[in-house]
């Protein structure tokens, strides 16, 4: 699979208007939202340690997604990596401003089939997760529910954390690991099901 950063949108007239269909991912700051999308393209780290280079950037510092990110996928749809939300330590005039880019993507995009929403299962669904998931629901955008980070959690941790975040978004969870690959393909099959849809 080919897989390219394209751009780098501060504002809505930088969005790509080919029309190609687009998956967006959206979640808390430091959820590890690029160490997945790295994952799902088989880019950066690789479980079995085969190394390529990053799609997309992993900082060490939360909040540094400050624009919308689109990736082209073997030519024929986008990843979209939007700003993370809660970080307390960026600016709030920043917030503001990355959370109407935000809102005004997942608004009025035409070509959006889903919505990956991801939280960090060590510690569940946040409130502002929460405020996430019901204004997705609110505005009728498909999404998926995906629990990152399993592989910090033993065993017996991990079925109490997904039942958990499963019972509190009230839907089906993928619990998922970029470090570990571990439901990689359960992602890949429902963005699959969501292009073809």
């Amino acid at each position: 699979m080919s897989a390219e950063f394209i751009l780098s949108a501060s504002s809505p007239d930088q969005f790509p208007r080919d029309g190609r269909p687009e998956i967006a991912f959206i979640g808390r700051s430091n959820v590890g939202k690029s160490s997945l999308l790295n994952t799902l393209t088989r880019r950066g780290k690789m479980p079995g340690g085969v190394q390529k280079k990053q799609l997309a950037h992993i900082s060490r510092t939360p909040g540094r997604t400050q624009s919308v990110n689109f990736f082209l996928l073997d030519r024929r749809f986008y990843f979209v990596d939007l700003p993370g939300y809660g970080y307390a330590k960026v600016p709030r005039k920043l917030t503001s401003l990355w959370g109407k880019l935000a809102e005004g993507y997942l608004m009025n995009r035409e070509p959006l089939k889903l919505v990956v929403l991801i939280v960090d299962v060590r510690h569940g669904p946040t409130v502002l997760d929460h405020e996430m998931k019901d204004w997705l629901v609110a505005y009728d955008l498909p999404f998926v529910v995906a629990a990152s980070k399993s592989d910090k959690l033993r065993a017996a941790e991990r079925v109490r954390a997904t039942r958990a975040v499963q019972e509190s978004f009230g839907r089906p969870t993928i619990l998922l690991s970029a470090k570990t690959a571990e439901g990689i393909p359960a992602l890949w099959d429902g963005i699959l099901n969501s292009l073809n849809a």
